[in-house]
């Protein structure tokens, strides 16, 4: 961001100096760089992060290695008077200009909340599972983000929401039910996202929808789940390509939907594929799944690949997987394995032709733009 920001502000200038701007204008542009600057995430801050969460860790290490030298009422003010100094500290720090230190405290307050939690049930023994915990450790850091605004801790309250998943979803602990709440932590915490402007939470969120997605056709039907997931990102695609302005008004995403829509495209596509690539009474309709992925990622490309270079990447990623499944499923009875390696080999140099063809299109506008 720091070195976006130097050359528009070296553009600017040069704007002003060629009369196509007023230095009105000009003032105008550089306040409002500056103004996006200061809301970056810079490699200070991430480190700032990552030094808070080592701290944490180690302050938590250490009373846990301690514990039963230290007096039960001690054990717990020492543990409140973290969290305590964590928040109010970075709130002091936040109003004097020192927003990473200030943010990197509030991580170590919710790194100590989490492990409070823990050491506190330990001692007085009281009844829940590790899932329960990080139920309450998600709802303590969220509502920690409302009250302090903080873009960092509502991604903290993604991630803990995330841990739960993933315990839940893979059995790690005893499971009774699928683990369906994950739905409604999504939407709160997409809620929050928008008071707290946390754009990467908002990200987050939907790649770990994804993934609830991927787990919930290990417990349903398949196609139950995935032709939805296909229907649904073809329509938010269309929608995010179509009518860009409105849409991004509403997700605040930064012009990135079309990204997630077809990533949710291809992994509805990918369940459909295998799911039908074991039946071989359904051979036309694996087929006709593989002609609307390679349809789909060519239609992402033609409507949105020339705004979006991850997009085009993630379109390039997918039809590389298509080419492969393809194979394994309709053409290995036909190639041994040394005839394995040369279509291997064919098929990755027609994708790599194809790549450098798309690009050089995509460059092409461009260029002639910027000459013009």
């Amino acid at each position: 961001m720091a070195g976006y920001s130097s050359r528009v502000r070296s553009d600017i200038a040069r704007w002003q100096q060629a009369g196509l701007i007023d230095a009105a204008t000009a003032d105008s542009l550089t306040r409002d760089v500056e103004a996006n600057e200061r809301k970056s995430l810079s490699f200070g801050s991430i480190l700032a992060m990552m030094a808070a969460l080592l701290f944490g860790a180690a302050i938590l290490i250490f009373v846990a290695a301690n514990w039963d030298a230290i007096p039960r009422l001690a054990r717990v003010a020492a543990l409140f008077a973290i969290i305590l100094g964590g928040y109010v500290g970075g709130a002091l720090l936040k109003t004097r200009d020192h927003a990473a230190i200030g943010e990197a405290l509030w991580i170590v307050a919710a790194a100590a909340f989490g492990g409070s939690i823990a050491l506190i049930g330990q001692m007085y023994h009281l009844s829940g599972d590790e899932t329960s915990a990080l139920v309450t450790w998600g709802a303590g850091t969220a509502l920690a983000a409302v009250a302090l605004r903080s873009n960092p801790l509502t991604v903290a309250a993604v991630g803990i929401a995330d841990a739960w998943l993933f315990l839940k979803g893979f059995d790690y602990y005893s499971r009774s039910d699928f683990p369906h709440l994950f739905v409604v932590m999504a939407i709160v915490l997409f809620a929050v996202s928008f008071w707290t402007r946390s754009q990467p939470a908002r990200h987050l969120i939907i790649l770990s929808l994804l993934f609830y997605l991927v787990l919930l056709v290990t417990s349903h039907n398949t196609l139950q789940v995935a032709i939805p997931l296909v229907a649904a990102s073809a329509l938010l695609f269309a929608a995010s390509v179509f009518a860009p302005e409105p849409v991004d008004r509403i997700v605040q995403l930064g012009g990135r939907l079309p990204l997630h829509a077809l990533l949710g495209f291809l992994t509805g596509l990918a369940m459909i594929q295998f799911e039908l690539a074991d039946e071989s009474t359904y051979d036309s309709g694996f087929a006709i799944a593989s002609v609307i992925a390679l349809a789909g990622i060519v239609a992402a490309i033609v409507l949105a690949g020339r705004e979006s270079r991850g997009l085009r990447w993630l379109a390039y990623a997918g039809f590389a997987f298509e080419i492969a499944i393809i194979y394994v499923v309709m053409l290995q009875s036909m190639l041994d394995t040394a005839g394995f390696f040369l279509a291997a080999a064919v098929l990755l140099g027609i994708l790599a032709l194809v790549i450098i063809r798309i690009e050089k299109r995509m460059k092409g506008p461009a260029a002639k733009g910027a000459t013009a």
